[in-house]
């Protein structure tokens, strides 16, 4: 079965998927123009790490490009209910149309979605039934993009041999220092943020439980 092409159409999202877009940018361009190029020159690294950097960075816009344009699982206008599943569809309250249990209704997207987990507005979509596993992807790529880069940020000024060749007319030689240090602050916080993401992602899994569930179930305990 194909996967389903899906817009949503929400600024909101399009503004924290071009931010997104834009760390990916800066580190994807400045990354190997500061350590990885220089230091590949005068025989501190392997060409192979230049090229494994590369490859885990298409793999993560790629993940990224497939999570926000894949179908989350929406729900048809008209949708075949075998006789006998009837008893596990309900009707929404806010679109008015029958859908499966464990389905919820996005008021972002404007739609019900079948096992909706949440509305990621980092990838612009809903993740749900049809593109948990493409959102997950894009949560390991991204870190491990990320631990990459801040691996080699480290090496750079404590492992490395200092380098010898440096163009000191070029704008990013010239302010090296701060670049690394946005660059550096970005990695950890995404690091931060998506080892999170990922760690509830996986016991979701693992307890056969959404986000909005577990939501739910704390404002039941709290009632």
């Amino acid at each position: 079965m194909g996967l389903r092409i899906h817009f949503v159409v929400d600024p909101h999202g399009w503004c924290c998927m071009g931010l997104i877009v834009f760390v990916w940018l800066y580190n994807i361009v400045l990354i190997p123009k500061i350590v990885l190029f220089p230091h590949y020159e005068e025989g501190h690294i392997p060409g192979i790490l230049i090229i494994i950097f590369y490859g885990i960075s298409i793999f993560c816009l790629v993940a990224l490009v497939r999570a926000s344009i894949t179908d989350p699982g929406r729900l048809p206008e008209n949708p075949k209910i075998p006789h006998g599943e009837r008893e596990f569809w309900e009707l929404c309250n806010k679109c008015n149309l029958m859908r499966p249990k464990r389905s919820h209704h996005c008021s972002r997207c404007g739609h019900c979605v079948r096992r909706m987990d949440h509305h990621c507005p980092w990838i612009n979509n809903c993740v749900g039934e049809d593109n948990h596993w493409l959102f997950l992807q894009l949560c390991f790529y991204t870190e491990l993009l990320t631990c990459y880069a801040l691996m080699f940020s480290f090496c750079h000024y404590y492992y490395f041999l200092p380098l010898k060749k440096r163009n000191l007319d070029l704008f990013v030689f010239r302010h090296e220092l701060a670049i690394m240090r946005l660059a550096a602050f970005m990695g950890i916080t995404m690091l931060v943020g998506i080892t999170g993401l990922f760690y509830t992602q996986l016991i979701g899994i693992i307890t056969d439980t959404t986000s909005i569930e577990k939501m739910s179930n704390c404002c039941e305990d709290i009632e």
